[in-house]
């Protein structure tokens, strides 16, 4: 039945990839806040360390793991911990990702190999790796996170755009195989938000800034605090019929067409 409690996260574990900062660590916060126990990772020592400290000053209680999720040896060792050391993995969000901005006639074949393999074989092996314990508990819940670049191409990130279309697929083929173990697979697609990456653009004058504000039907960048609410929902028995869907936390970006150009 459902009730306000349907919200909770109590006593449920979730694995953040990549979430000692930006939106990983947000979400990991929202989760915290309706109870979830947090477990992260990132690639070296500094950046769990740096996590860690964030958590703490937040007043989270969180264990940090050092991790390429590229390396399934590496991926399977640290799952394998985890579920030994915290208890096995209720909730996986996909959230590790990179981006090289660059003119497709310019990027290399290396770099375009490895914006898919951290943005979508990643995905893959983490899902891969926490999938048979969800399976053996008939409960899960998996969130990708993809990007308004699932469904719109721009300038510069052909590497990104065509990860992010196949994590879209990703998600709705993870949800068509294992919908009959109460797995739910859903992604969310951020638009674009403030972050300390992106202050460097949201300055008044900078052309980007306006162009973003002018496409956005809500007037405004996204924050972090934006996602927390559609991620605990995907996270909670709330959206336990819900599965194979991008929610897109875009401001409205992907439903509008742009204001009509002044008369001249």
């Amino acid at each position: 039945m459902f009730s306000e409690q349907s919200f909770r996260l109590d006593g449920k574990i979730a694995f953040v990839t990549g979430a000692s900062y930006g939106i990983g660590f947000a979400l990991a916060s929202g989760f915290a806040m309706y109870g979830a126990t947090i477990v992260f990772n990132d690639i070296n020592a500094e950046l769990v360390e740096k996590g860690l400290a964030a958590y703490r000053e937040a007043g989270i209680p969180a264990k940090g793991y050092v991790c390429d999720v590229t390396d399934e040896g590496q991926i399977r060792e640290t799952v394998a911990r985890i579920e030994k050391e915290v208890g096995p993995i209720d909730i996986l969000v996909n959230n590790a990702g990179i981006i090289k901005r660059t003119p497709m006639i310019e990027m290399s074949v290396e770099d375009f190999r490895k914006v898919i393999d951290v943005d979508l074989n990643a995905p893959f092996i983490v899902s891969k790796a926490v999938l048979p314990s969800m399976i053996k508990r008939n409960s899960g819940k998996i969130i990708n996170i993809c990007s308004m670049m699932s469904e719109l191409g721009r300038e510069t990130v052909s590497a990104y755009a065509a990860a992010k279309g196949g994590l879209k697929m990703l998600t709705k083929n993870i949800a068509s195989e294992y919908g009959e173990h109460n797995i739910q697979c859903n992604g969310i697609g951020p638009g674009y938000i403030e972050t300390p990456q992106t202050a460097p653009l949201r300055t008044s004058d900078h052309p980007f800034n306006k162009f973003i504000i002018s496409k956005t039907p809500a007037g405004r960048w996204g924050t972090t605090d934006d996602l927390m609410g559609p991620a605990v929902f995907l996270a909670s028995s709330a959206s336990d019929f819900v599965n194979g869907h991008i929610l897109y936390v875009d401001g409205g970006i992907l439903a509008y067409i742009g204001k009509q150009p002044a008369n001249d």
